[in-house]
């Protein structure tokens, strides 16, 4: 079920004054975000996670794998200690992800690291660099789950940082998974004539519209300035090798000129000095910035993912809503004498016996049947109705959480990006003003 038990229907239409809103104005708020949507819930509390220290287990076998320690800091009333830990590898991560994302459907839940499946082929999984570029990942799945004011306060994610019984819990939880929705068998009875996999929302809700909207601009822009980036680091990479080389030809120059051999030996040094700051700028600023860029655009994809669900719900009312319309029409006219008598009656009338129908084909007997269906139909309508609604509202305040933690992320990302280049060009002015006596 979505998130929250209690939803209030929120009408897809729009008041006046947002019908009249100006043109600049609505894309001054599609450009900004803002959109009439619920506030983001209260989160009381925090929650501080945290993955460090990997530790490959079972070394030596065919089941060797990597462990993680996941410690939090917390004042949640639910965890039981307020500094939580617990080991974790790669398959508990991959657990709780997908069964949040089954509990929670309305939720957008934060994706995994990718698998990166040519690791596995190559052998190369447990490489420093590949387990440290996957711890990032995890803990960053973590982090965003401990922002979401629902999912961070989910019996799941205690249990996946607190509890010492954790495959107990995981078969627990898989012996008591979400209840389905109601609507489910009734959605079959109409898929003869309504239901299609390509169909589309015939009332497409604005909201949604700029929200999707929204999502494709952030993605196309991320996904620039990820290019720009990734081209600056390779030209970076081919400055601090230029650097090197022209380090080794002032070696050999001052190997030649004995009497200036000291300033050209600080001049060599300093040349050295910056090629490591600029390879250093690239290891521990420019190559984590690309992988929170594309974990960025994964993330917004997860929303996309829930706004395609939320699609889904308002085409089960639709599609149920013009089958009971259907129905009732097709009910009047057998009422009226009309029916009965055409081909697709007849092709109807088949189908009813095949699925194990009773043959009597009076128009009595077909009425009784028709107000029968009417009837499961009208409830099943107001269900898919009150769905429908509660996804919408909880989709909305979905978008507000997601704006929220982008905006944080966002921060984070540009400001490590800014001190990374601070920090490496102010050592490189140090080391340069330090060589200048030498060569004055």
């Amino acid at each position: 079920m979505p998130l929250g038990s209690d939803r209030n229907s929120y009408s897809p239409r729009k008041s006046t004054e947002e019908e009249d809103e100006s043109s600049s104005s609505l894309r001054r708020r599609r450009s900004t975000g803002e959109l009439s949507s619920p506030s983001i819930p209260l989160r009381e509390g925090y929650l501080d996670v945290e993955v460090k220290h990997p530790v490959r287990e079972l070394e030596g076998t065919k089941d060797t794998f990597v462990s993680y320690l996941v410690t939090a800091k917390t004042d949640i009333p639910i965890y039981q200690s307020k500094s939580p830990s617990a080991r974790r590898r790669f398959q508990d991560f991959v657990f709780l992800h997908d069964h949040l994302v089954k509990d929670f459907p309305a939720a957008v839940v934060p994706p995994l690291p990718d698998k990166s499946r040519l690791k596995y082929v190559t052998g190369d999984r447990f490489s420093a660099d590949f387990v440290e570029r996957r711890r990032h990942g995890l803990e960053r799945f973590l982090q965003r789950l401990a922002r979401h004011p629902i999912l961070s306060r989910s019996r799941l994610l205690r249990c996946f940082i607190e509890s010492t019984q954790w495959n107990v819990d995981m078969h627990t939880h898989l012996a008591h998974p979400p209840t389905s929705e109601p609507t489910s068998s009734l959605l079959e009875m109409a898929s003869d004539t309504l239901l299609n996999a390509f169909s589309k929302v015939r009332k497409p809700d604005e909201r949604f519209l700029e929200i999707r909207e929204g999502l494709d601009r952030f993605e196309e822009r991320l996904g620039a300035i990820e290019r720009i980036e990734g081209r600056s680091r390779n030209r970076i990479t081919d400055l601090a090798g230029d650097y090197e080389e022209l380090a080794a030809s002032v070696q050999g120059l001052g190997f030649l000129e004995s009497g200036i051999t000291e300033p050209l030996s600080r001049f060599e040094t300093a040349l050295l000095d910056y090629s490591i700051g600029l390879r250093d700028l690239n290891t521990a600023t420019t190559t984590p910035l690309l992988h929170k860029l594309v974990s960025l655009i994964h993330y917004s994809d997860s929303f996309r993912n829930v706004l395609k669900l939320r699609d889904q719900k308002q085409l089960d009312f639709e599609d149920l809503s013009a089958y009971l319309s259907n129905i009732s029409n097709e009910r009047d006219r057998i009422a009226a004498g009309y029916g009965g008598l055409g081909l697709s009656s007849y092709l109807k009338d088949k189908i009813e016996l095949f699925r194990g129908s009773e043959a009597d084909t009076s128009r009595e007997a077909k009425i009784h049947r028709l107000d029968s269906k009417i009837k499961d139909l009208q409830d099943a309508v107001t269900a898919a109705h009150e769905t429908s609604d509660g996804f919408n509202e909880e989709v909305l305040k979905e978008h507000s959480i997601f704006q929220s933690g982008k905006r944080q992320e966002l921060k984070e990302l540009f400001s490590d990006l800014a001190d990374g280049n601070i920090a490496m060009y102010k050592k490189s002015i140090q080391d340069w003003e330090n060589m200048i006596p030498f060569v004055s």
